[in-house]
């Protein structure tokens, strides 16, 4: 910046558009200083949006859920440490984050070290907190606890980044002290005993439901619907982990059973294609008749070969070339592209030597469960509307397509529990009966009409 050139930036209005903790994030975060910076207001606002938003949303997540249970907790009384694999894995990444943090900073690499308590945050908000929703609901004093635990350790090591939103969390959670800045720096014993194995497992488990994801996302499946099964290419080690937490992954991508196989060849067939990017500089005019010699080999020989060694040339595949216009070649996993072809009804989602298959079809017991997801999801996003607290019970009235009406009462028990509603109409007689409601509102689920009625229960 030049003032001659008048490309100054008024620090003064930085601060009052975005504050001082998003102001030193920036400068800590998104780039190592000795690098030099070019400026950028926006990734200032960007870091709020990505980072101090998602660490507020999940500390006001805990304060929520904490007030609503404030007389279930105040009479827990256990220290014992957590069984729970979430709760485990949760504080076990978080004194990980711990002693990555201490090092870097101790290094002067504040970069790393930011971006390491984002990630955390990220896992804190994305995994933890939606894998315990239903935990928190019910106010289970373990999962209170192990969130607590993670969010003051996290202020500890926010506090020389971001010192006001990390006394601002560390008072409201803990106060002993007067500020977070006279708390000692985590480390030690201070911190929960790390499992290496539960993470490696774990990550193994995100991996999982992220290539499912993939594959519903292929499909144009939203998460809400149902699917029979997940089959899931995992071996060994990795299928081991991932067999631990198969509740976790199958709940994630919302599926009756998870199946595994050793390869990914059991779920479908290959197609291999030549890499214009990497074989066109060497082939030049010949590419064409590379391309063709490569659509010819045997795509499962192909498959074997870049799985099991470096690439197509070596390891237990064996080497695999071609020839084309009297010049041999070598290939390498980059010199090709294999694509799966997802057996009849599946949808595929593949990277490197791991796949998961959805099976798509649908028959009307698991469309039925779809749709009283989906009426939970127009119901909770009804009560938001109308004001409602988190705790509040309902009295709850429904009426619209034939469709929707049955799969609410085909699943009564699962859709009064998911929005705490203490009495429930369906269908014609709910029109005359929800006159005594506070809230209406006409929706749509999947194209089919639904009116939603509602009012704060007052038996609660």
């Amino acid at each position: 910046m030049s003032k001659s050139k008048g490309n100054t930036v008024e620090p003064w209005q930085v601060l009052e558009d975005y504050g001082a903790d998003a102001f030193r994030w920036y400068f800590f975060t998104s780039k190592a200083p000795w690098d030099g910076y070019r400026f950028s207001a926006e990734t200032i606002g960007e870091g709020v949006r990505l980072f101090l938003k998602q660490l507020w949303s999940t500390y006001f997540f805990y304060t929520l859920y904490a007030n609503a249970n404030e007389d279930t907790l105040s009479r827990a009384t256990s220290e014992d440490p957590p069984t729970d694999d979430l709760d485990r894995w949760a504080l076990s990444r978080t004194a990980a984050t711990a002693e990555l943090v201490a090092e870097r900073l101790d290094a002067y690499d504040a970069t790393t070290a930011g971006r390491a308590i984002a990630e955390r945050v990220d896992e804190l908000s994305n995994w933890y907190v939606r894998r315990s929703r239903r935990r928190f609901w019910d106010g289970e004093p373990a999962a209170f606890a192990t969130l607590r635990e993670c969010l003051l350790i996290l202020a500890k090591l926010l506090a020389p980044l971001c010192p006001f939103v990390a006394d601002e969390i560390y008072d409201n959670l803990d106060g002993t002290l007067a500020s977070v800045h006279l708390c000692d720096f985590p480390a030690g014993e201070a911190l929960a005993e790390r499992d290496p194995e539960l993470e490696e497992a774990m990550a193994l488990a995100r991996e999982t439901v992220r290539l499912g994801l993939g594959a519903r996302g292929k499909a144009k499946l939203k998460v809400r619907q149902p699917l029979r099964e997940a089959v899931v290419v995992a071996d060994g080690r990795e299928r081991a982990a991932i067999e631990r937490l198969a509740e976790v992954v199958r709940e994630e991508l919302n599926v009756r059973q998870v199946r595994f196989v050793a390869a990914a060849e059991e779920l479908g067939s290959y197609e291999v294609k030549a890499n214009y990017r990497t074989l066109g500089p060497l082939f030049g005019k010949d590419m064409p008749g590379a391309a063709e010699a490569i659509a010819a080999l045997d795509p499962a020989r192909v498959a074997a070969a870049v799985r099991n060694g470096d690439g197509a040339g070596g390891g237990g595949g064996g080497e695999i070339g071609i020839a084309v216009a009297g010049r041999e070649h070598t290939l390498s996993a980059d010199d090709v592209i294999l694509t799966m072809r997802a057996p009849e009804g599946y949808s595929v989602e593949r990277e490197g030597a791991h796949a998961v298959a959805l099976d798509l079809g649908l028959d009307e017991d698991l469309r039925r469960e779809g749709n009283a997801r989906e009426i939970v999801h127009a119901v909770q996003n009804a009560r938001k509307t109308a004001g409602l607290q988190v705790e509040d019970r309902i009295e709850l009235w429904l009426e619209g397509a034939p469709a929707l009406i049955e799969a609410a009462r085909s699943h009564r028990a699962y859709l009064t529990r998911e929005t705490l509603a203490v009495g429930l109409d369906l269908g014609d007689g709910a029109t005359s009966a929800s006159a005594q409601a506070d809230y209406r509102e006409q929706t749509e689920v999947d194209g089919l009409e639904l009116a939603i009625a509602l009012r704060r229960a007052t038996r609660q």
